[in-house]
């Protein structure tokens, strides 16, 4: 049986995990509206599996015998400045859940909870990807220039992950 303290810090973690969902669906969707497909199919792929980390919280903590509790997700705004814009705050945005997960191991450590520690282990190596994802395409706008028509290959190349 999971702790109550760690249950909500994980049901917390399960709408901060839907929300960067959203997040990246509406940036999908900006980029759809300025006709950036490549940097929307890869905005649409990283919805999803930002998506699949809030699943991976809510099944971890039924498997705990934790009640879960949805909330209400927060809206995100719909509209960027630029390429370079959109990806500053993918960026802050991934180093943000970084620090989310780093404070639930913490609390992991607190409440001596092993199996949760462990399955966190996961999440903390994957905010290194995530991190290190964003911060190479937001060098890469940086260097061709926040320009539509210099982004082209960028997006050409953005539109193949699957």
């Amino acid at each position: 049986m999971i702790s109550k303290t760690m249950e909500e810090a994980l049901n917390k973690q399960v709408n901060r995990e839907y929300y960067s969902a959203y997040l990246y669906l509406a940036m999908s969707v900006y980029f759809e509206s300025v006709n950036m497909k490549g940097f929307a199919s890869w905005m649409r792929v990283q919805a999803k599996e930002e998506h699949a980390h809030g699943d991976k919280f809510l099944d971890y903590l039924m498997a705990r015998g934790g009640k879960v509790t949805l909330g209400d997700i927060e809206a995100p705004k719909a509209k960027w400045a630029s390429a370079g814009k959109v990806f500053e705050e993918v960026y802050a945005h991934e180093q943000k859940v970084t620090g989310m997960i780093n404070t639930l191991v913490d609390l992991a450590i607190k409440e001596k909870d092993h199996a949760t520690f462990e399955m966190l282990q996961w999440f903390v190596k994957e905010q290194v990807e995530e991190e290190k994802n964003s911060s190479e395409i937001l060098e890469q706008i940086k260097i061709v220039g926040d320009v539509p028509g210099h982004l082209f290959y960028l997006d050409h190349h953005l539109g193949k992950r699957e």
